[in-house]
């Protein structure tokens, strides 16, 4: 027992004095790593003051560096914004005094014509003209259609007149001749229409035994069918060299009447709307063009009167006559600005003297984009014509008691001579002319049009009526609607017969995608606009522009050829492709919500240097807050495709303008400057810091109305705010 507790202690001993020194060991390994780690600590603090203190020098150098630049800007403000001011200035007053030489040869071109119209602006000629035609007995179609087509152009020339007019009262005048030539128009049209539904019984067609015609002039198309036979199987018939067709029923089928589609490719009965709403709605009435204001309390039609010294009678005659249209158809430079914001210029009349082409584009608007809502009542839709444009014209959709045709007797022919002229037959039908074995159930009638060819429709086509009484379009009681893509038709059916037209979303091709401005040469610019729904580009050469679009059909009338840009604004509006902005667009398009003046800005210098400088959307502008733009922008000419590194982003500001270091493919914006870069008050200034003496020629040799142009176009689309 006493050798083995001995045995068992020395077990014991041995075991502490392993563990004794296993213990050492572990505290020797610990207090290593302790001082391993204090040494990185230290290690790390050290070089994390090292860094602190260079970020801390890098940022005084860059206070400093930003100290000199904007120092640098405040000293060369003053210069830079006059020179800026004083270019546009300059500009502006070539191309005000090239539009009065034009204008000025354009009448006496007119008068060396010795032509038989009026002069439109001549309002004792443009009386005589339509009291002479109106008193005119002729109803030849052939005839008649030309002197229509003559008076469209006046009407056209009136339009651009009231565009222009700056004087209130001769605005009206305008308006005025302008309504009475359109109610003449029509009347023209009802004429000849029964003149042909007199002489039915003599054109019969063989094989259905009733009368259709179709006469078509460029612009507008006739179809008339004439029911002589009463077949009660007759549902309906297509004209199809027109793309038009109609539908009705029984009780129409067996029944004397005629049936008219006037397809007219303008739109009177729109322009009716707007004018309308601008005498009745409009606190304080504006010229059409942007003149100065009526007062709210003095009717505008008694200046009118005031102005041409008439009597009350003939006063009376004329709202009568206007009242007749309704009835028968139904039936200063941003440069200076910002320049007075931060240093008073030597001279405000040079601001004031500017005419921005913002201002220019918001008074042109004021015919055409009138603000007429859509408002819903007991569904009772009437059209927004500022959310939806009409294309393609009106169709006009009409039935008639059919004239008493002629008897022939015995080499004699009799005819029943009627005193009221065209008289439109009641439907839906009054009980009372109807017998009491039929129901008093009137089906709608049905209506197929193949879409023009002249227009384009981004979307499937929209119907409207026209309610005669409430002088509006109105999108109810129209119902089976039906859209053949491929074969572009639609067909559809109204509660009776009206006109109506084809409606599309007047900002369908909103917001931009993306957009570029290319220097083709010299006085040469390619504008390309890449939209929502589809591409445009438009081609700049001196004043003169040119369409292209990846759309073809509906654009064969417009794709390369030369026009002004304000002809081609409205030609592309017309036919349906619109990248132009108004005063209402940004209650149906979310912009950016730049500056204005920040913006017109930039239009104005970019414009200046179009011929040697490429823009481009950046990515960067929406996100840059709304005192700044944002774009890319370098030195380049030629249709080439140019190279992604050779772009640079530049900022934009109202105070300055500077190159950032960052390009649009940088993971996040910042505002840094590129080095060595300086810092300018005008973008000009900025860009010719890195143009080549080249670029810099070609900027000075701009010509007035290529950069007035380019200017116009940009301040149309306004590509910074709405991409």
């Amino acid at each position: 027992m006493r050798a083995r507790f001995h045995g068992y202690l020395t077990l014991q001993l041995f075991l502490f004095s392993m563990g004794g020194g296993k213990n050492k060991a572990l505290k020797a390994k610990q207090k290593q790593e302790d001082d391993e780690r204090k040494l990185k600590e230290e290690e790390e603090a050290r070089l994390q003051a090292e860094k602190a203190e260079q970020e801390r020098l890098e940022r005084e150098r860059r206070e400093k560096e930003l100290e000199r630049l904007e120092s640098k800007v405040r000293e060369l403000r003053d210069g830079e914004l006059n020179k800026l001011s004083h270019l546009l200035e300059e500009n502006h007053t070539a191309v005000t005094k090239w539009k009065a030489e034009a204008a000025e040869e354009a009448q006496w071109q007119r008068y060396m014509r010795c032509e038989c119209t009026p002069d439109p602006a001549v309002q004792q000629d443009i009386n005589t003209y339509i009291s002479l035609w109106r008193d005119d007995p002729e109803v030849n179609i052939t005839r008649t259609l030309k002197k229509c087509n003559l008076a469209l152009k006046l009407t056209e020339e009136l339009e651009d007149m009231l565009r222009d007019a700056t004087d209130p009262h001769k605005g009206l005048k305008y308006q005025e001749a302008l309504i009475l030539l359109q109610e003449l128009i029509h009347s023209k049209h009802h004429l000849t229409t029964e003149e042909i539904l007199k002489t039915a019984s003599s054109n019969i067609d063989t094989e259905t035994g009733n009368m259709q015609t179709v006469v078509k002039d460029d612009n507008i198309t006739l179809c008339l069918w004439a029911n002589l036979k009463k077949n009660p199987r007759f549902k309906g018939l297509n004209f199809e060299e027109a793309g038009l067709g109609f539908e009705f029923p029984k009780q129409l089928a067996v029944s004397d009447v005629a049936v008219r589609i006037l397809h007219t490719r303008y739109d009177h009965l729109s322009m009716l709307v707007r004018m309308a709403h601008l005498r009745m709605h409009t606190p304080s009435q504006r010229s059409l063009a942007g003149g100065e204001d009526i007062p709210a309390d003095i009717d505008p039609s008694e200046q009118g009167q005031e102005e041409v010294n008439e009597d009350n009678e003939s006063q009376k005659q004329r709202d009568e006559e206007v009242q007749s249209i309704q009835e028968s158809e139904g039936r200063k430079s941003t440069a200076s600005e910002m320049s007075t914001r931060s240093t008073a210029l030597p001279s405000e009349e040079q601001g004031s003297q500017i005419h921005t082409q913002m201002e220019a584009l918001g008074d042109e608007g004021d015919l055409t984009s009138s603000p007429v809502q859509l408002t819903t009542e007991s569904n009772v839709q009437v059209v927004d014509l500022i959310q939806y444009t009409p294309l393609g014209g009106v169709f006009y959709y009409d039935v008639f008691h059919l004239p008493p045709q002629a008897l022939h007797v015995n080499g004699w022919e009799m005819r029943q001579l009627l005193d009221k002229g065209l008289q439109i037959f009641p439907y839906p039908m009054e009980k009372s002319n109807l017998d009491d074995n039929k129901a008093l159930s009137c089906p709608p009638v049905g209506m197929s049009v193949t879409l023009p060819d002249y227009v384009v429709f981004l979307e499937t086509p929209q119907v409207a009526r026209w309610d005669a009484a409430g002088k509006q379009w109105r999108m109810d009681g129209i119902t089976d609607v039906s859209y053949e893509e491929e074969e572009a038709k639609i067909s559809f059916k109204m509660d009776s017969f009206q006109a109506f037209v084809l409606m599309q979303e007047t900002y369908a091709n909103f917001p931009f995608q993306s957009w570029e401005l290319r220097p083709l040469g010299q006085d040469s610019a390619l504008l390309t606009v890449n939209g929502a729904l589809v591409n445009v580009r438009v081609t700049i050469q001196g004043n003169q522009c040119m369409l292209a679009s990846e759309q073809g059909r509906g654009l064969s009338q417009l794709i390369g050829k030369w026009m002004s840009g304000p002809a081609l604004q409205r030609a592309m509006i017309n036919a349906g492709i619109n990248i132009f902005v108004n005063e209402y667009t940004d209650k149906y398009v979310s912009p950016c919500g730049k500056d204005p003046l920040t913006e017109q800005a930039a239009y104005e210098q970019m414009a200046l240097f179009a011929s040697a400088c490429a823009f481009s959307w950046s990515q960067w502008n929406a996100k840059s807050g709304a005192e700044h733009l944002v774009m890319q922008v370098c030195e380049h000419v030629g249709p080439a495709p140019i190279p992604k590194d050779l772009w640079s982003v530049y900022l934009l500001g109202a105070q300055r303008s500077q190159k950032l270091q960052m390009t649009e493919m940088s993971e996040a914006f910042s505002q840094d400057h590129y080095p060595d870069s300086e810092f300018h008050s005008t973008f000009i200034h900025m860009l010719l810091d890195n143009m080549s003496t080249d670029g810099i020629a070609r900027t000075r040799e701009s010509n007035y109305l290529f950069v007035n142009t380019v200017q116009s176009l940009l301040c149309a689309t306004r590509p910074l705010m709405y991409s």
